[in-house]
């Protein structure tokens, strides 16, 4: 019994947490014109706090406050340039989605085929260093092959090849005790 009204329980408390959660929808605009026009340019302005989104897409806070001024600017006649320049004076050319390229901005614009370029010249130098390396160490294996044919035909019979190396090494080791 506990069970079954903890399973309806729960799930409504969870249903007014959420409904407590929930904010307000803003309100329409009075002026559509006006509107349209404030998300045109909310389009080439970037959100500052979620920095991958434009202005127009992002519901932060900050971003509801820069809508807003940028629909009483218009509303005062301004020009999409003047506020433009006014953003940008006050925030810098961050806050445009699209920076313009000038030396202040370089950074932003080649810095990412900069790093790519790096990446793939250092991914092909490290290529180039494992085959040859894969090419040595083929080279090794043939000239050990080699070794082997010349100290196997010197071997004596009934001993292993290398086999007479091997006990001198192992006498200059043990002080000559075999």
């Amino acid at each position: 019994m506990k069970k079954r009204l903890m399973l309806v329980v729960l799930p409504l408390l969870s249903l007014v947490a959420c409904a407590a959660l929930a904010k307000e929808a803003p309100p329409a605009s009075d002026d559509p014109e006006t509107e349209a026009h404030m998300m045109r340019l909310a389009e080439k302005l970037r959100c500052l706090v979620c920095q991958n989104q434009t202005l127009a897409e992002s519901n932060a806070d900050l971003a509801v406050d820069l809508r807003r001024e940028v629909k009483e600017q218009i509303k005062a006649g301004k020009s999409d340039a003047q506020i433009m320049d006014y953003l940008v004076q006050r925030y810098g050319d961050f806050v445009l989605y699209q920076p313009p390229f000038k030396p202040i901005t370089v950074l932003l614009w080649v810095g990412p085929f900069a790093l790519l370029a790096l990446a793939l010249g250092l991914l092909f130098r490290r290529l180039a260093r494992r085959r040859k390396a894969a090419e040595q160490a083929e080279l090794a294996g043939a000239e050990r092959r080699l070794v082997e044919q010349v100290l196997g035909a010197a071997a004596p019979e009934g001993e292993p090849q290398g086999g007479r190396q091997r006990k001198q090494h192992d006498r200059g080791r043990s002080g000559g005790a075999a």
